[in-house]
């Protein structure tokens, strides 16, 4: 049992979410110069029901990344890439749940939203020569690039990020 200053049992959090990027990943300067990247994952699930019938559902996750780790999934992460995410769900501050919005024709949706800790990039990097990303063949990363890696097999590598230090960063 993990014990929090006072006594009391400390909760924990964590998010894990496997999926592909639904657009290329969007880096921008927050306005105490930490860097931020963000990007969509989709998560996709399939079934057959009771009457045979197939069903889908897709669940679309907005995640966010800080430092050095931003900098890295700026540059080797695109549309339509494996990635597996690790971090903590982010509520919205006026629901306290996902967010809610309504679309072009005023349907309503919600979005997941969360803050990835560490990112794994997997499925190899297929679109690298076309991006001009790949120098080794194996993690997609260039040798400027090892020293913010902290683990690499033949088809993914993976990098952890600092920890946030203070909720006025949050770019929502």
């Amino acid at each position: 049992m993990i014990k929090n200053e006072s006594g009391g049992m400390t909760m924990f959090q964590k998010l894990e979410v496997i999926g592909n990027l639904g657009r290329d990943p969007n880096t921008r300067q927050t306005s105490t110069g930490q860097t931020v990247t963000n990007f969509s994952v989709a998560t996709n699930r399939r079934w057959t029901a009771n009457n045979g019938q197939p069903g889908e559902e897709v669940i679309w996750v907005r995640v966010d990344v800080f430092g050095k780790l931003a900098e890295v999934c700026q540059q080797y992460l695109y549309k339509g890439r494996l990635v597996r995410c690790e971090g903590r769900l982010v509520a919205d501050p006026e629901t306290g749940g996902p967010r809610v919005w309504q679309d072009n024709e005023g349907n309503y949706r919600a979005s997941f939203e969360m803050i990835a800790q560490e990112v794994t990039f997997l499925g190899g990097v297929s679109n690298a020569d076309s991006r001009g990303n790949e120098e080794d063949g194996e993690s997609g990363l260039t040798e400027e690039n090892k020293e913010a890696e902290t683990q690499t097999g033949n088809d993914q590598s993976t990098t952890k990020s600092t920890s946030i230090n203070s909720q006025d960063e949050i770019p929502f």
